[in-house]
């Protein structure tokens, strides 16, 4: 669970912290684009966090389908 809790907060950290080296990257070093590097690396694991994130939420949603469609048949 809490590995789910780290995804979903990754998934609106990382822009931030792209943004932050964007702003970094000018400051720096204007005329040398290092950043798209870095910005590989975070969007690759920022992937991952959303496969994640997906994925938990298409259980539960099952879970819930499934829940639902055995109340119906049973009569409750």
């Amino acid at each position: 669970m809490y590995r789910l809790y780290r995804s979903v907060r990754f998934l609106f950290v990382a822009p931030l912290i792209v943004a932050l080296l964007v702003v970094i990257n000018l400051v720096t070093s204007p005329g040398h684009w290092w950043v798209q590097w870095a910005a590989l690396g975070i969007g690759i694991a920022w992937m991952v966090s959303l496969i994640r994130v997906v994925g938990a939420a298409v259980t539960v949603g099952g879970i819930a389908a499934l829940v639902a469609l055995l109340r119906r048949r049973s009569g409750v």
